[in-house]
């Protein structure tokens, strides 16, 4: 059966609850530990050696798809009328909009520490400490829109930007591709500093604390704001004529990209699924 992806503004009370309590039962199982985990694994930078599937490549979108399903499907178990809503960072805007309300994901860090100490992802409530992490904290962090040196989420003219571009991706298939939906939606812009994130990248940045790197899914605004992006590649392949995941084939050997990336029929680690595989979402969820 079709379930439905809501935008976390429209949720009741008891669908905000029903979310929350079901996170926090995946964490005091440990199994939500086990998702920041396989994320820290496969945040594989260009520079680095190997293979990458889950950022600066052309599986970003469909990598992030699976992840958010696998999420989906833990949290089900535990409730299932449960999914994951979206948080639409063109439209709720402020640190004090959805989804950083106490009966959702509780609010901004505090002064000194950028500890969360409001909702209930606080660590006062003994619910959610860090165990996972590239850091030693071991409490939620947040920094909303970066006060000492301030930064904007996208609008709807960025988005704009990375939706009207044609092709799904483009050589050199990486974070310096000037072509393609996928590497202007993920953000990551020439230059240095602020002006080099866009869309994603900088989302991530506005909210700061532990979304910055990759144990960022440490804070669960995660989920919502991959929701979103999965959104907007559904978006993107109904306005164009050939939304298909590019490569279609594999770089040449010899080439910069051969064995760093997926192409369209290759398999998706750490999944036994291909990106083709992931292309629709239709017969799993749709989105209101």
């Amino acid at each position: 059966m079709v379930y439905t992806r809501k935008d976390v503004s429209t949720l009741t009370a008891a669908e905000k609850r029903r979310f929350v309590g079901a996170l926090l039962e995946l964490k005091r199982r440990g199994e939500y530990d086990e998702f920041v985990r396989t994320h820290i694994e496969y945040y594989v930078a260009d520079g680095e050696a190997g293979l990458r599937t889950a950022h600066m490549a052309p599986s970003f979108l469909p990598w992030h798809r699976k992840f958010l399903l696998e999420l989906e499907r833990a949290l089900r178990r535990v409730d299932p009328s449960v999914s994951v809503p979206y948080w639409d960072w063109t439209r709720d805007r402020t640190p004090t909009s959805a989804p950083w309300t106490p009966d959702l994901l509780g609010g901004n860090g505090r002064r000194g520490d950028l500890q969360v100490t409001t909702g209930p992802f606080a660590h006062a409530t003994g619910n959610w400490t860090i165990r996972e992490n590239v850091t030693d904290g071991t409490f939620l962090t947040r920094d909303l829109g970066r006060p000492r040196d301030p930064i904007d989420l996208p609008t709807a003219a960025d988005l704009e930007w990375a939706l009207e571009d044609p092709a799904y991706d483009a050589e050199p298939w990486d974070s310096t591709a000037r072509r393609g939906f996928r590497n202007k939606l993920e953000g990551w812009g020439a230059g240095r500093g602020k002006t080099s994130w866009r869309n994603h990248n900088r989302v991530h940045r506005w909210v700061g604390g532990a979304m910055l790197g990759g144990a960022s899914v440490n804070d669960p605004v995660f989920w919502l704001h991959h929701a979103f992006i999965d959104l907007l590649w559904s978006r993107w392949q109904h306005r164009h004529r050939d939304p298909r995941y590019r490569p279609a084939t594999a770089p040449r050997p010899g080439t910069a990209q051969h064995g760093r990336i997926v192409a369209r029929h290759e398999r998706l680690p750490p999944w036994d699924l291909t990106p083709d595989q992931l292309e629709d979402h239709r017969g799993i969820y749709r989105y209101v």
